[in-house]
């Protein structure tokens, strides 16, 4: 990484975390900030960055982010809870999820008309997670119903890491159609990226959940080690899969459940160092995406990308959510208000990045802009309303003279990814 670009990074880093209280429950989320910050050096504006989207550093950036996420979502994952509160997350994962990839992939079919079938899936899967972190008020706000904020919550955590293989899947289906891959390797590609990251992820998530156990059951290990034997374990995962053609995704994913699973809140909380580096390499990899990646693309943008963009936020995230509740008995405002933060943000970042580093697709250009302009489009619009729209939601529950049924439901609070860092309790 050049010099400056690294003390430009470091130095918004510093300047936000030094304001960070200040900031929290305002319209300016961290994201908001960072991308702004990003957009201001980058090379549109004055020209600090030094990088390309292509470049080995932000290929290792964005991997190593999302690695230790979705090691720490999965690993959050509490079956007990899970499975007696199953209905609101497995409607919008096993509905509204699919159901949003379909319809994401027909608007990019009728709208960028170059696009493929293949490629038109590709970029709605690459859009359909979504990152609560963009609106954070959205599940912490404990004036919100907790079924409602579980729900996010949990969808959040989990369909990064179930779109990770769909993505695979897609790529090497669009490949083998546009003649840069036989059909065999396509199939051999997805295997080995499934099958080896399963494996790594197993491997490292027992293995690291094991040493947890006995490290502490007999007093072997110091607090600080047991906070890196944890990242460690999202590493070891991830390195084992890499090497053998696997997903580093898939195996941190895996490692996780089975690393939460098998620990059983063994040596206490033990994932504070995880989610703060995450949460510093996260917030590194919204400035550079927006100095690299966002700033660049603004320059290209057509009006039938710009169109897709807002409506894989509206239309392609709202219908989906409102056919998963039919039966819920769920009141229109929660059903607007479930359907609207459905932001889009790291998992799609890392993935745009995969897709300039490892896709070779005929039709690269569209699908990246459209991918980079809606997540730009999601940072400002789900962070400025968070908190508006919080508020008035739960006013209106409030007000309810007598709590609706479906959203008066108490549920396990799962816990969320951020530590909050000014005494409060965690929300």
């Amino acid at each position: 990484m050049h010099s400056w670009s690294l003390a430009i990074l470091a130095g918004v880093l510093v300047a936000f975390g030094t304001v960070s209280r200040r900031l929290h429950g305002t319209v300016i989320t961290p994201a908001i900030f960072f991308v702004t910050a990003g957009l201001i050096a980058g090379s549109e504006v004055l020209g600090w960055f030094d990088l390309e989207v292509e470049s080995t550093p932000i290929r290792l950036l964005a991997e190593a982010t999302l690695t230790l996420v979705l090691f720490a979502d999965a690993s959050r994952i509490e079956l007990g809870p899970l499975r007696r509160e199953y209905a609101m997350p497995a409607r919008l994962l096993g509905i509204g999820l699919p159901l949003t990839i379909v319809l994401g992939a027909a608007f990019a079919v009728g709208l960028i008309n170059e696009l493929t079938l293949a490629e038109a899936v590709i970029l709605a899967i690459v859009l359909a997670p979504t990152d609560a972190a963009l609106g954070q008020a959205v599940v912490t706000d404990r004036r919100l119903p907790s079924r409602i904020r579980q729900g996010l919550n949990v969808e959040s955590g989990l369909n990064d890491g179930i779109c990770v293989p769909l993505l695979f899947i897609a790529l090497a289906v669009a490949e083998a159609e546009a003649g840069t891959v036989t059909d065999t390797h396509a199939v051999e590609l997805v295997l080995e990226a499934i099958g080896y990251g399963i494996l790594g992820g197993v491997i490292a998530g027992a293995l690291g959940a094991m040493l947890v156990r006995l490290a502490t059951r007999r007093g072997l290990i110091e607090p600080v080690w047991l906070q890196i034997l944890t990242v460690g374990s999202a590493a070891l995962a991830y390195g084992l899969a890499a090497p053998l053609g696997g997903s580093g995704f898939i195996a941190a994913f895996v490692g996780g459940f089975v690393f939460g699973a098998l620990r059983r809140r063994a040596g206490g909380e033990v994932t504070h160092l995880l989610d703060q580096s995450g949460e510093l390499l996260n917030g590194a990899t919204f400035i550079v995406f927006g100095a690299v990646i966002l700033g660049p693309a603004l320059a290209d943008l057509t009006w039938q990308v710009a169109l897709y963009a807002v409506l894989s936020l509206t239309v392609v995230r709202m219908l989906p959510v409102a056919v998963a509740l039919i039966g819920t008995r769920a009141r229109p405002p929660t059903v607007a208000y479930l359907g609207w933060f459905g932001p889009r943000g790291l998992a799609s970042i890392v993935f745009a990045v995969i897709l300039v580093e490892d896709a070779d697709l005929p039709h690269t250009q569209p699908i990246l802009l459209a991918i980079v302009f809606a997540i730009g489009l999601s940072v400002f619009a789900h962070g400025i309303s968070a908190q508006p729209l919080t508020d008035r939601y739960a006013r209106w529950y409030k007000a309810h003279p007598r709590p609706p049924s479906m959203e008066s439901v108490a549920t396990h609070e799962h816990p969320v990814r951020w530590a909050r860092g000014d005494g409060a309790e965690p929300r």
